[in-house]
C-alpha cells in the first residue's frame, strides 16, 4: 500500500539539506540504480518526491480543499493514498466510465466533463448508490434531454449534476484566451441555465465548475512571452474573480450549492485567495510533469519518470532508444513532448522529434553513450505515461518497495 503520511521526524537541531531530486547528478543515477534489474521500458515514481508535491499542493491552497484530477494521475493507488490525506477531498473523474469504476470505493466523484455514454448513463441510472456518489457536468439543455431519453425521471434516481461554466478571458484586443469549453459564460447565461436544471424533474444541481485554464495552465517564467503572458494573467485573474462572484450570488440566489470548483495545478494560490470558491482541482502537480517547470510560485518535484534504452548509435553524437513518443494533450509543439533529463545535454531532433518506436537524441552526453545504456525522460503533463505501461515502480530511497498498476494494467483504457 502507498501510505504517504510522513512518519519521519526531521532530528531537532538537523541541517536542512536541499532535496536530492533539486540535484540530478544524484536523483537520476540513483532511480537507475534502484531499477536497473527491470528490463526497458521503465516508469518509477519517487515515494518521497511525491509525497512533496502533495504536501506542496496544499500549502499553495492555503486550507481550500483540493479535488484531485484522475486524468493527470491514473494510478489507482496514488489517487487512495493522496486522498488519504488531511486537505484532499473527492476526485475529478474524467469519463463517466471511470467514475463508475471509482465509485465502487470513493463516495464523492465529480465527472469532469459532459458525457454522452448511453450505456453508462445505464448503469449509472440503475444504481442507487452509484447516482449518490457521482456528480455529473452539464452546459446545455441538449445534455439533459440525452440523459432523459436513455432512461426518464420516472425510472431512476435524482441524478446529481454541475454547471460547467467558461473561466477563459475574452479580451477586446487578443480575443478568446483559454481553453474551449462551455458556452456559459456571463452570469446571465449560467442564471438562465440553472433555472432550467432546477426546473427539471429527475436533476438536482449542486455545483459549479470554472476551471481558468489559461492560468493554471500556463507557465508564467518560460520564454520571452513571459511578460506578455503575466500581464494576460493579471487581467483575467482581475475578470474572473469579480465574473465568478457574480456568477455564484445569481446562482446561489436560485438554488444553494454544495461546491464552487475551480483552478488547477498552476492557479492554486489564486483559487484559494477566491472567496467565491469552496474547493480547487490539481492532479498534474502530484507527479510533476515537466510542463509546469515555467511557473515563478512553484517548483513540482519530478516524482514520476520513465527510461528507455539505447538501441542504435547513427552517428557520433546520436543515439537511439527504443520508445519515446508519449506525447501529452495540446497543441504538437516540443512543450508536449516528453523531455530527455539523463544524462544531461541530449536533445530530441526537430525533424524526427519522440516516435512511437524508437526517438534519435543528439547531443555531447551521446558520444559517452553505448548500446544497452539508459536514458531518464520526464513527461510533460501527467496522464500520458499511464496510457503505455502496465505499472509503475515504486521507488524510495535506493530500492524500488512496490508496483503500481495503472489503469491500464488493471485493464482498463478509459479514454
Amino acid at each position: 500500500m502507498l501510505d504517504l503520511i510522513d512518519d519521519q521526524s526531521p532530528l531537532r537541531g538537523a541541517v536542512p539539506v536541499a532535496p536530492e531530486w533539486t540535484d540530478p547528478s544524484r536523483y537520476w543515477p540513483r532511480l537507475s540504480a534502484a531499477t536497473g534489474h527491470l528490463a526497458a521500458p521503465v516508469a518509477v515514481i519517487d515515494r518521497e518526491a511525491l509525497r512533496h508535491n502533495a504536501m506542496d499542493l496544499l500549502v499553495r491552497a492555503g486550507g481550500l480543499p483540493i479535488r484531485v484530477a484522475s486524468k493527470s494521475v491514473r494510478v489507482r493507488a496514488v489517487l487512495d493514498a493522496v486522498l488519504a490525506l488531511p486537505g484532499f477531498r473527492g476526485i475529478l473523474a474524467f469519463t463517466l466510465e471511470e467514475a463508475l469504476w471509482l465509485a465502487d470505493t470513493h463516495d464523492d466523484i465529480v465527472l469532469g466533463y459532459p458525457t454522452v455514454d448511453r450505456a453508462a448513463l445505464e448503469r449509472l441510472c440503475d444504481d442507487d448508490e452509484a447516482a449518490r456518489r457521482i456528480t455529473l457536468m452539464v452546459d446545455d439543455v441538449a445534455h439533459l434531454d440525452l440523459i432523459d431519453s436513455v432512461v426518464g425521471p420516472v425510472g431512476r434516481p435524482e441524478l446529481r449534476v454541475a454547471i460547467d461554466v467558461d473561466a477563459s478571458w475574452r479580451s477586446s484586443l487578443l480575443g478568446h484566451i483559454g481553453v474551449r469549453r462551455s458556452a456559459l459564460f456571463t452570469p446571465g447565461e449560467v442564471a438562465a441555465f440553472a433555472r432550467k436544471v432546477v426546473a427539471r424533474p429527475g436533476f438536482r444541481l449542486v455545483g459549479l465548475q470554472m476551471y481558468d485554464a489559461q492560468i493554471a495552465g500556463q507557465g508564467d517564467d518560460a520564454g520571452s512571452d513571459a511578460p506578455l503572458i503575466r500581464a494576460v494573467q493579471a487581467r483575467s485573474r482581475a475578470e474572473l474573480r469579480e465574473r465568478r462572484a457574480a456568477i455564484v450570488g445569481e446562482v446561489g440566489a436560485i438554488t444553494p450549492l454544495e461546491f464552487l470548483n475551480g483552478g488547477g495545478t498552476g492557479s492554486l494560490e489564486f483559487t484559494a485567495s477566491d472567496e467565491s470558491l469552496t474547493e480547487a482541482s490539481a492532479g498534474s502537480g502530484l507527479l510533476g510533469g515537466h510542463l509546469f517547470d515555467g511557473y515563478r510560485s512553484f517548483q513540482p518535484a519530478p516524482a514520476s519518470a520513465f527510461a528507455f534504452d539505447v538501441v542504435r548509435r547513427p552517428a557520433a553524437d546520436i543515439v537511439t532508444v527504443l520508445g519515446g513518443g508519449w506525447i501529452a494533450s495540446g497543441p504538437a509543439a516540443a512543450s508536449r513532448q516528453p523531455k530527455p533529463v539523463w544524462p544531461e545535454g541530449l536533445r530530441t531532433l526537430s525533424r524526427e522529434a519522440a516516435g512511437e518506436v524508437q526517438t534519435p537524441l543528439q547531443g555531447a552526453a551521446a558520444t559517452h553513450l553505448g548500446i544497452g545504456d539508459r536514458v531518464w525522460f520526464r513527461h510533460a503533463k501527467s496522464g500520458e505515461p499511464a496510457e503505455r505501461i502496465a505499472t509503475y515502480h515504486l521507488v524510495s530511497g535506493d530500492e524500488v518497495v512496490d508496483e503500481l498498476p495503472t489503469y491500464r494494467g488493471e485493464g482498463k483504457a478509459f479514454l
